[in-house]
């Protein structure tokens, strides 16, 4: 069982426990974390989600993370996360996106890390990851423009993306256009 400490919309927290699979209390919320991750050589890391997954199964994501643990502060469950999912082991974070999505009752904090750790060290996590690819720059550009990235992950790192030149304004404002 997965407990999760309640926030309110401010981010105070509610002194509330959440328990997953059940439902959340109006004007609650858990917080959630996210992770691109980037080597220093400037590859990014794709890491393919378990097919047994009710979401996206089989689906690359540019992404490791997830929902913060009871006394868990964002910083704690990145870390946490990131080294679950894919064996890295990092401090070094930054947060690059924040966000409340009022329909799923979660607060997401996305972050960038940035690693030096060998490649062929990824390590899977049974009934979360299946296999993982590092793909260059360009793609990495190709795969979030493409209909192979999650749509919700990408909308969350929108602004990472355009600010880096990989999604064109144009897109950028359709794609905020349809999130409201």
């Amino acid at each position: 069982m997965e407990i999760w400490d309640g926030y309110y919309r401010d981010e105070t927290i509610a002194s509330i426990d959440l328990t997953r699979g059940n439902p959340i209390p109006t004007g609650l919320y858990h917080l959630v974390c996210e992770v691109l991750v980037r080597h220093a050589d400037g590859d990014y890391l794709l890491m393919q989600r378990d097919r047994a997954k009710h979401t996206f199964p089989g689906y690359y994501e540019a992404t490791a993370g997830g929902s913060a643990l009871k006394g868990e502060d964002k910083l704690i469950c990145i870390k946490r996360e990131l080294r679950e999912e894919t064996g890295i082991i990092s401090d070094n974070f930054k947060e690059i996106g924040h966000l409340i999505l009022d329909d799923h009752n979660c607060i997401i904090y996305t972050f960038l890390c940035i690693t030096d750790c060998s490649k062929e060290s990824i390590a899977l996590q049974q009934g979360e990851t299946m296999s993982y690819k590092w793909v260059n720059e360009y793609e990495f550009i190709r795969f979030i423009n493409s209909g192979e990235m999650i749509i919700p992950q990408r909308e969350r790192y929108l602004n990472y993306f355009t600010e880096k030149g990989y999604i064109p304004q144009s897109v950028k404002a359709f794609l905020s256009s349809k999130a409201n």
